[in-house]
């Protein structure tokens, strides 16, 4: 038994992806300009993700007016974040090291004072996850 509890983070680590929004701009962007949360796609795409860790793209996550944003989450015990108010150029290097963080738990929460500042101030969101832990 305690070696299937040692295997548990690296087993959670593999279901965490990084869900960012493709379309969105931040207001007073110029229109034609390439969107934001296209180039930070573009960055995760090309960086060296997190063991276990995958990026999507999604064409909206109605956060329009918090854009660039993404969704950080990673199974069904797991509480998932929503983050905004993205730079891809000033917060590749903090996403990435959040994430490395999120999938080292089994429940998604990282103490706030070991999240990366980016992720401690531009929370816009806090999902349960779908399965809740018992209270016994």
């Amino acid at each position: 038994m305690a070696d299937d509890m040692a295997e548990l983070p690296a087993q959670n680590a593999a279901e965490v992806t990084l869900t960012i929004c493709t379309t969105c701009k931040r207001e007073g962007v110029d229109p034609e300009a390439p969107r934001p949360g296209a180039l930070l796609m573009d960055a995760l795409t090309e960086a060296t993700l997190p063991a276990g860790v995958t990026v999507r793209g999604v064409e909206c996550l109605s956060a329009c007016k918090r854009g660039c944003a993404m969704v950080l989450t990673g199974g069904d015990a797991r509480w998932s974040y929503v983050y905004g108010d993205l730079d891809p150029e000033a917060h590749l290097d903090d996403i990435l090291a959040g994430a490395a963080a999120y999938a080292a738990t089994a429940d998604g929460l990282v103490p706030w004072r070991e999240r990366p500042q980016v992720f401690r101030k531009q929370s816009i969101a806090r999902i349960p996850p779908i399965t809740l832990p018992s209270k016994d």
